[in-house]
């Protein structure tokens, strides 16, 4: 019997890390697995938007990949409603909406797992017994956060 892929939303954090000395061993190994179509990449228009900005290797690094990698979803109403309940209550403040909108978009797609390098505001404990602790208040799953290094430590306990 196959077992369903993991779907795993990135954030812009994630493919800036393959790019970066300190982050990209694990940032391709996360990658090697989307290759191995081991997992499927969520990414939303919140990540299409942070593009934009993005230096032109970070822009087109997807584009390497096959589109069958990935499933594209996009921030709704709902999700929107979400970031701003993360906010109201204090969990990152607002300056933060974008990750709050990575966070709400994800939660509402049901992913299996938010990775991202964002240590201070995404990947951090404190914050994700918070983001979770919204979600829970309004009736959404608990959504789980982690790191690349963390999945490829997890991945390789087998």
């Amino acid at each position: 019997m196959q077992m369903r892929k993991q779907r795993y939303y990135i954030d812009t954090s994630i493919i800036g890390g393959f790019f970066d000395t300190e982050f990209c061993e694990d940032a391709k190994m996360l990658f090697e697995q989307l290759e191995r179509k081991e997992v499927c990449f969520v990414l939303s228009d919140v990540l299409d938007y942070e593009l934009e900005r993005a230096p032109e290797k970070v822009r087109t690094l997807l584009n390497r990949y096959s589109k069958d990698n990935f499933e594209k979803i996009v921030m709704s109403k709902e999700a929107e409603w979400l970031a701003e309940q993360y906010i109201v209550e204090k969990v990152v403040g607002v300056s933060c909406l974008i990750d709050c909108r990575h966070i709400a978009t994800a939660t509402l797609a049901n992913v299996d797992v938010i990775v991202s390098w964002n240590f201070k505001h995404i990947v951090n404990l404190d914050r994700i017994k918070r983001f979770n602790a919204v979600n829970l208040k309004n009736g959404l799953p608990m959504i789980e956060i982690r790191s690349p290094r963390e999945l490829n430590r997890n991945s390789h306990e087998d």
